[in-house]
């Protein structure tokens, strides 16, 4: 699955897949997995982007505001940018980020995200 997933970054990354091509492989379940609680371990190489099925989520802890600290969890800041509602399920790109001086802290969505300082892994998510 995930060099599957890592040529669909490819393409997408450079333009080479429409949505419409990109929504197609993930609805057909050949690239999106289930997403893991948070991105410990898939952080270490900025621009790397993965595909999870995510089931949104209110409760959890989350860092930053649409740029997210590794150990945030997936589900509760799908919510929180607004990409989806608790319950909700649908497959999202994140992207590995480089880290950032600071994560501000926000409400959104129902959801509070907490500030933090320098940290040395983020990602940010966005819609299919």
């Amino acid at each position: 699955m995930k060099v599957v997933q890592e040529l669909v970054a490819y393409f997408d990354r450079r333009g080479k897949l429409s949505r419409r091509q990109l929504r197609k492989l993930l609805q057909q379940n050949y690239v999106a997995s289930d997403a893991p609680p948070n991105m410990h371990g898939l952080c270490d190489v900025v621009g790397a982007t993965y595909y999870f099925r995510v089931t949104g989520a209110s409760d959890g802890q989350v860092w930053g505001t649409d740029t997210y600290t590794r150990d945030s969890h997936l589900a509760v800041a799908a919510v929180h940018a607004g990409l989806l509602k608790p319950g909700e399920t649908a497959v999202l790109r994140v992207t590995v980020v480089a880290p950032l001086d600071a994560y501000p802290g926000s409400v959104r969505n129902g959801v509070t995200t907490t500030e933090y300082g320098p940290f040395p892994h983020a990602w940010r998510l966005s819609a299919i």
